[in-house]
């Protein structure tokens, strides 16, 4: 097992405990120890104090320093979240150099209760509530690990303690020399006022986390069954049948979407509650809507499903669309991705369809249509409007996002664009008192395998809004 050790009064404690019970748990151990170089003579002092227990006890320790401050210019962190992921690469590398995932870390009750109260500062939900846990995964990059705290339930003055009785002579901790300035004045100044009112607010706080922690496992167990239902993960993009989605209850929405996000990005800790409330707020907005998160990730409104994704290509509905294909005029059109079905029918629904539905003039439009993306220059005269437009303006207003526009299925006959796919059609071909027959045109994505279109990909597609 290998063992974080700074040198100050938790991390020797808990060297010192595994050295004792090392046969009892059958464990050897391996010691780790990273300079920050933030201190100087005081930093390298450090690294020889664990070099030299580490040689005291026996025991084999990589020690090694990086430069934390270049780090934080690099990634724009504060000095606490850089020293943090600096450290935790570093005992990854240390890890996986023995074959294991493992390392034990010193974090006791105290550092336990601050972070609850800097999470509930924050605004978090009730993920944060939960505080540290005793085994954490932990990613960055490519560097994964697994996070043991084995002293969670012992007090910082019990760490203290035993170090004076066993004679142990730690440093001064030098983690606290890198702690935010709010986890700072949470320990000096917020607890120690909370204490007045509640003597025993630790024990309360912890109290919380584990009814928190109980209530998030329940909740997990749960959102692992409606993912199955509702949401699967293709590339770099997460699915929600929103039709499903919206089924959900509220509370499941949210552990849901947090998931959601989990399985895009691995560690969220740039993703708040208020993040998540954001788009909770934003689902019964129309097709087209955005919202842009941290990490890289777009949540993303088509009219029969939500994307969660990290890259803008895979915020679209849409999947690429090469080259150009002939439709049979009646008939169904296997594309890349896509089906075309067209039939002649003897009137319109009376029932708003899918925004993947449309009917046209049959006369019209003529029985040479085919489907393609769009190109420079094209033009077509929107569902309403008395002169040609441009596409790309009627895209720009229409608000649909940059990214889909390449992909935006257009169904053309040889003198025009007839239908913008999920959008608008061209006022020349609407349905009219005039019109003898009507082409009914319908645009499914083949390849949908999630929630409610499961099986034929049909109902993956439909919507509740009629063409615009």
């Amino acid at each position: 097992m290998v063992v974080g050790v700074s040198g100050g009064p938790d991390s020797v404690c808990l060297l010192h405990i595994l050295y004792n019970l090392r046969d009892e748990l059958g464990v050897s151990l391996h010691v780790a120890h990273l300079n920050h170089q933030l201190r100087g003579a005081e930093s390298d002092a450090d690294a020889e104090y664990v070099a030299g227990l580490s040689r005291k006890l026996g025991l084999p320790a990589t020690i090694e320093r990086r430069d934390v401050k270049a780090y934080r210019s690099k990634h724009r962190l504060s000095l606490e979240e850089a020293a943090r992921e600096v450290r935790y690469t570093f005992f990854a590398e240390v890890a996986a150099s023995f074959g294991v995932d493992k390392v034990a870390v010193g974090h006791t009750q105290n550092d336990h209760i601050e972070t609850i109260l800097m999470h509930l500062v924050r605004g978090s939900g009730t993920r944060g509530l939960r505080g540290l846990q005793p085994v954490t995964p932990w990613r960055c990059d490519d560097q994964s690990l697994t996070i043991v705290r084995p002293l969670l339930e012992v007090s910082r003055e019990e760490t203290e303690g035993y170090c004076r009785r066993e004679g142990l002579s730690p440093r001064v901790d030098a983690s606290n020399l890198l702690l935010s300035q709010l986890r700072n004045r949470i320990r000096h100044e917020l607890l120690p006022l909370l204490e007045k009112y509640n003597p025993r607010v630790g024990e309360a706080l912890v109290r919380t986390a584990r009814i928190a922690a109980d209530d998030l496992a329940f909740m997990d167990a749960e959102a692992e069954r409606a993912w199955k239902r509702v949401a699967r993960l293709e590339g770099n993009a997460v699915i929600l049948d929103r039709k499903g989605f919206l089924r959900l209850s509220v509370a499941l929405k949210r552990h849901l979407l947090r998931m959601a996000i989990e399985k895009l990005v691995g560690e969220v800790k740039d993703i708040e509650a208020q993040h998540i409330e954001q788009i909770v707020g934003a689902l019964a907005k129309p097709a087209g809507k955005r919202i842009v998160l941290p990490e890289g990730i777009t949540f993303a409104i088509d009219y029969d499903r939500y994307l969660l994704s990290t890259g803008s290509g895979a915020s679209s509905p849409y999947p690429p669309l090469e080259g150009e294909f002939t439709l049979r005029v009646p008939g169904a059109t296997e594309l890349p991705r896509w089906t075309v079905e067209a039939r002649v029918v003897s009137r319109m629904s009376e029932k708003p369809e899918s925004p993947f539905v449309a009917y046209l003039d049959a006369e019209k439009t003529g029985a040479h249509l085919t489907v393609r993306a769009r190109r420079r220059g094209d033009r077509f005269q929107p569902l309403g409007m008395g002169q040609p437009k441009n596409l790309s303006e009627f895209m720009v207003d229409a608000k649909i996002p940059r990214a889909w526009r390449d992909r935006i299925p257009l169904v053309c006959s040889p003198a025009r664009i007839v239908w913008v796919v999920g959008y608008r059609l061209d006022d020349r071909v609407r349905v009219t008192e005039k019109t003898k027959e009507i082409l009914r045109l319908e645009v499914v994505r083949s390849d949908d395998q999630c929630g409610e279109g499961r099986g034929n990909g049909r109902k993956a597609q439909t919507g509740t809004l009629s063409p615009a």
